[in-house]
C-alpha cells in the first residue's frame, strides 16, 4: 500500500514487517512525494524504515553512473549510527545501493 519498489519489498518482509506502523503509513508517502518531514514517535515504532524507505526508493531511481555520496544520515550517537546502518544494509540487500558507517572515537579499522 506505500507503493515501494519490489526489491525494497523483498527485503521488508524478509525482516517480518507485514504492515505499516503508524509514524511510517504518515511520512513515507509524504515523503516519496518530496515532502519535507518533522515527526516524532516513541522508540520502537518503526522511525528509521519510516525515513530510510523513501530515502532508498528515490536513490533507486536516481542516476547511478557515477559514484557518488547520495545521502548522509547524521545521529547524536554512535549507537544510533550503527543501528541505522545495519537496517539500512538489510533494507538495501536486494537493490545496488551501498552504505557505509562513520564515527567518531574509535580506531579507524
Amino acid at each position: 500500500e506505500l507503493h515501494l519498489s519490489r526489491p525494497l519489498l523483498r527485503a521488508v518482509n524478509e525482516m517480518g514487517f507485514v504492515t505499516p506502523t503508524p509514524i511510517q503509513s504518515r511520512c513515507i508517502p509524504l515523503a516519496l512525494a518530496g515532502k519535507d518531514i518533522c515527526a516524532a514517535a516513541k522508540t520502537g515504532s518503526g522511525k528509521t524504515a519510516a525515513y530510510l524507505l523513501p530515502i532508498m526508493e528515490r536513490l533507486l531511481y536516481k542516476n547511478a553512473s557515477r559514484n557518488l555520496i547520495r545521502v548522509v544520515i547524521v545521529t547524536p550517537t554512535r549507537e544510533l549510527a550503527s543501528q541505522v546502518y545495519n537496517i539500512a544494509l538489510k533494507l538495501a540487500k536486494y537493490t545496488k545501493i551501498t552504505c557505509a558507517l562513520i564515527v567518531g572515537g574509535l580506531p579507524l579499522q
